[in-house]
């Protein structure tokens, strides 16, 4: 019939569809490694050199023959002629002749000519003058003090109290790392540990994904800047800077489109300059079947709509397409049309937009954050679409998140579920995921929960 309402798709049906329209990743560039974090990774990086790139003490002590020091004890510690010292960045070209040894520090690179490395706390030094005895045994002499301190003058021997293996406290060469290894795949995220194992391995700079550019609209007469006054009519425009937040934390540059009024040629006045810039544009409201809802119409004319309503509680009413091909690039734009209602936004960007701009970035798979967890309130919402409810996570006095003897979260509804409640947003932890055949969930039920934040 032609008042028929449109099907709508499941969650699963709506991400396979737009995911397979976002395609590729975005183009790489190099970026210096104090740029790169949180980027993703074009292509694999092989280490340049062996890590360690040489043999190297893993402790402040003494480099030794380990034969010299077999048996050494506390009760028969061995005396050792104190020859030269090696300190981090200093040249080991040091000769150790039998029952000497040379003074090392952490980091710094054994001399080829020994073959272990004795921890400070296994010494005594013996200051010049303070007496010695003959053959390996200590004798009566005087030790000055357990070790060494940073800047002392080299001691004229050491008293060792605890014999090593040959290959004692030495890192060596490449046993973390031998060059041409593979160490970090292509598509990973970039945290602090990865730069770290990136700078280790001889780069001063990487090769990422380019980051999206998302342009951010909403649509509304009513609506008034954040802080500006209001008047009769107005409310306040919490949508876009939400969104704007959002998409810098899914890893996107952003572009700040501003107001538009609820007429096709406003929203497209808004949106013309944009594609040209952006990888992506985010259109808030305007998106049902009101007289006023226009966006759908807005992307009809700068390209096509691909989703239409998915079954999905808050957030029906989304809209998805892509631009026509770019003069610039032959790219096409990503077209999001989001609800008015600002949970409904919230909802839909992380179940479609986000995962969007992942792929974008250089991210293969979207990153979910999922968990277990037991309600504590009775959860109610519409048959036939899949909830996600606002709630949050018991915690201990610490802070800590609470759970069951079976490892499972406990949880409570946020707030009331109305899908203009931002309250609830605000203090919820995670979302809680009820499928489309459950219209609630009684006190003590199992349910899938999304972290929002830990």
């Amino acid at each position: 019939m032609a008042n028929e309402p449109e099907p709508m798709l499941s969650v699963e049906e709506a991400q396979e569809q737009l995911m397979a329209a976002v395609g590729e990743p975005l183009p790489g560039e190099d970026v210096p490694l104090d740029e790169a974090l949180d980027r993703v990774l074009a292509e694999s990086i092989r280490s340049a050199l062996d890590l360690p790139p040489w043999d190297n003490s893993s402790m402040d002590g003494f480099a030794v023959h380990a034969a010299n020091v077999a048996g050494a004890s506390s009760e028969a510690p061995v005396r050792l002629r104190v020859v030269g010292e090696v300190q981090a960045g200093g040249s080991p070209a040091l000769e150790l002749p039998p029952g000497c040894a040379i003074r090392i520090a952490t980091g710094a690179r054994v001399p080829s000519s020994a073959d272990a490395v004795v921890p400070v706390e296994s010494t005594i030094v013996q200051a010049a003058g303070s007496g010695s005895a003959s053959g390996d045994a200590a004798g009566p002499g005087s030790p000055r003090s357990m070790g060494f301190r940073a800047g002392e003058p080299l001691p004229e021997a050491c008293l060792v109290t605890a014999g090593v293996e040959p290959g004692a406290f030495i890192r060596r060469r490449g046993e973390d790392v031998r060059a041409g290894t593979r160490v970090l795949e292509a598509h990973r995220r970039l945290g602090p540990a990865q730069i770290a194992m990136s700078a280790a391995v001889g780069l001063g700079s990487v090769r990422v994904h380019r980051r999206p550019v998302a342009g951010v609209l909403s649509t509304g007469e009513e609506l008034r800047r954040a802080g500006q006054p209001l008047g009769d009519l107005g409310i306040p425009d919490a949508n876009r800077p939400g969104l704007l937040a959002l998409c810098r934390d899914a890893g996107a540059l952003t572009v700040d489109l501003g107001i538009a009024g609820d007429t096709v040629e406003s929203v497209l006045g808004a949106l013309r300059p944009a594609i040209e810039r952006s990888d992506v544009l985010i259109v808030s409201g305007g998106v049902s079947v009101g007289p006023y809802d226009v966006v759908r119409a807005a992307f009809e004319a700068i390209g096509r709509v691909e989703l239409w309503r998915v079954a999905v509680q808050p957030g029906k009413p989304f809209a998805f397409g892509r631009s026509k091909p770019r003069e610039s690039d032959g790219r096409s734009v990503l077209l999001f049309g989001l609800p008015g209602n600002p949970v409904s936004t919230f909802v839909t960007f992380q179940l479609f937009v986000r995962p969007a701009l992942e792929r974008l970035s250089g991210m293969l798979s979207p990153s979910v954050d999922a968990d277990r967890a037991v309600t504590e309130d009775r959860l109610q919402k519409a048959a036939g679409r899949r909830g996600f409810l606002r709630v949050t996570v018991s915690r201990d006095e610490r802070g800590d998140p609470v759970r069951d003897g079976r490892g499972r979260l406990l949880v409570r509804q946020a707030g009331h579920q109305g899908s203009h409640v931002l309250s609830a947003l605000a203090a919820a932890d995670a979302l809680a995921v009820v499928p489309e055949t459950v219209g609630q969930l009684e006190p003590g039920a199992e349910v899938e929960i999304r972290w929002l934040r830990r």
